[in-house]
């Protein structure tokens, strides 16, 4: 037996559809209870009960219990950056879901991944940073730079300091399945998308499993201002 990491154990549970569809539901960052994740999955609330067993024996989810319920989520940011790296590799593949629902276009404009913001506007954030050299990247990293820290202070009131985090990067670059290129994630995507929520700027869907996110339309113009494309 080889040493290390069993990729396989991970792969199998992610692997089959239901739990797929419930582990995708749990990218909203919200905590779904056992027939909400039933739902998402199309399955009953008896099998979904049995899948849930094994993500969290698996490690991939951890049980939350508010009174009478008991709500899951996802262990953490990692477990999301992988679900949404392997939808991108799928959209990339070519393996597409053949229907489409209406909020399709929504769901591809701007969503959430986890606690940070997805889709064309995410993508356009990251690259007007970027440009605007708020963030440098080189071929390993991404980091906030002294400019940017300015930017985030004034712009949406955001202290830098507070970012640090032990176990997680400031900056961080997520592969985004529909654009098949990168979106803002780390302490600082999650903090941004905090900030346009607190803002109403922007508000996500409250469809349970939902990831859509709406912006307002004062929103959209307070976004492009910051990160328009300057087209």
């Amino acid at each position: 037996m080889k040493a290390g990491p069993d990729i396989a154990m991970v792969a199998s549970l992610v692997g089959d559809p239901a739990r797929a569809n419930m582990l995708t539901a749990l990218l909203s960052g919200r905590a779904l209870t056992a027939s909400e994740l039933a739902q998402e999955a199309g399955i009953t609330p008896q099998t979904a009960s049995s899948h849930l067993s094994k993500l969290e024996t698996g490690g991939l989810i951890e049980p939350e219990k508010q009174g009478r319920h008991r709500y899951y989520r996802l262990t953490g940011t990692d477990v999301a950056g992988v679900l949404e790296g392997l939808a991108g590799l799928a959209a990339r593949a070519g393996h597409m879901r053949v229907r489409t629902g209406p909020k399709d276009p929504a769901l591809r404009r701007a969503r959430i991944c986890y606690d940070h913001l997805a889709g064309d506007l995410g993508v356009q954030m990251l690259d007007s940073m970027k440009k605007q050299r708020l963030i440098r990247q080189s071929k390993d990293a991404m980091e906030l730079t002294g400019e940017g820290k300015r930017f985030i202070a004034k712009a949406l009131q955001i202290d830098a300091d507070a970012l640090l985090h032990p176990r997680r990067p400031v900056c961080k670059a997520c592969l985004d399945w529909s654009e098949r290129r990168h979106h803002l994630a780390g302490t600082l995507g999650a903090a941004i998308m905090e900030r346009f929520t607190e803002l109403k700027w922007a508000a996500r869907d409250s469809t349970p499993g939902s990831r859509v996110v709406n912006f307002s339309r004062n929103g959209e113009k307070r976004f492009a201002a910051l990160f328009g494309t300057g087209e």
